[in-house]
């Protein structure tokens, strides 16, 4: 089973392993100021998924060395990707924008510049603006679609049609800006068809994806439903098993950016296995290798 990861992208285009870090731009949403909704998605914890970002309200600057501090006390990493990472990034002036990403950019050891955003937050000036600083340096956006189906779109409050997310990936790639789909797997009342659909549709449509575990967090409406039995997550082996099948249906040059995605502790309501990264990661690569021997051998009987 072929898997091209993240890791793997990154050193056959830098040369060398290249950390993001995680930044807080200040953003807040259209899901939660009134424009849409109040409350945000149904899964979105207060801090807007952004919970390992760097502090808010420091400088972009500031939080770069932060964050490199933290990650160069570990690592001998050398290179970095400026990720603005809580809320949606593109919801500002474009203004405001400039000035933040190009302070993101501006140090010679930022490799690339990537902007978790909604695809109803990129008006023909964003996506300019973003198309210009591609130049300079490579852009991504990471659009959170994270099911393509009209009633789970509605019952997490998304709050845009899928064409709204069509229409973003094809102005992103006409100005040659990389896209990144979000999908969630185990989203409440979704059928593993209904997921291997959705992960299908992002891969024949993005340069790369994050599949996504659902995680239900504290002061979120899911915990509320999740506590009054409506839904049931997904156990270690049943995700990882459908995790299996999703690779296996990406188109072969998508970079699989994510294969689980971290919940913060302190918020983690379930599944709780998901809070041992080591054990899931291990658990993960097993499969995998699982996998390669049982179509190795379907391969060898075939002939």
């Amino acid at each position: 089973m072929y898997y091209y990861s993240l890791n793997e992208y990154l050193k056959q285009t830098f040369g060398e392993k290249v950390y993001k870090l995680s930044l807080d731009g200040g953003m807040t949403c259209p899901n939660r100021d009134g424009t849409l909704d109040t409350r945000g998605c149904i899964f979105c914890s207060a801090g807007g998924s952004g919970e390992f970002a760097a502090e808010r309200g420091k400088s972009v600057a500031a939080q770069i060395e932060e964050a490199k501090r933290r990650i160069t006390a570990k690592s001998d990493c050398r290179r970095f990707i400026a990720y603005f990472q809580p809320f949606s990034n593109t919801y500002a002036p474009v203004e405001r924008l400039r000035a933040l990403f190009e302070q993101a950019m501006a140090p010679d050891d930022i490799a690339a510049l990537s902007v978790a955003t909604r695809p109803d937050c990129l008006d023909n000036d964003t996506v300019a603006l973003l198309a210009e600083l591609n130049r300079q340096k490579p852009v991504w956006v990471e659009l959170g679609l994270q099911t393509i189906h009209a009633k789970t779109a509605r019952y997490i409050r998304r709050g845009y049609d899928l064409s709204v997310y069509d229409d973003a990936v094809r102005r992103l790639h006409a100005v040659g800006v990389q896209v990144i789909t979000h999908v969630i797997l185990g989203l409440p009342g979704e059928s593993r068809e209904e997921i291997l659909q959705s992960v299908r549709y992002a891969g024949e449509r993005s340069d790369g994806v994050k599949l996504q575990l659902l995680h239900v967090l504290k002061g979120t409406d899911l915990q509320k439903d999740y506590e009054a039995g409506r839904f049931s997550v997904l156990s270690m082996e049943a995700y990882i098993d459908l995790l299996c099948d999703c690779v296996e249906i990406l188109p072969r040059g998508t970079v699989i950016h994510r294969l689980t995605g971290d919940g913060d502790k302190r918020l983690l309501v379930a599944p709780l296995w998901s809070a041992d990264k080591k054990r899931v990661l291990n658990a993960i690569n097993r499969a995998f290798l699982e996998r390669n021997i049982e179509q190795g051998k379907k391969d060898t009987n075939l002939h």
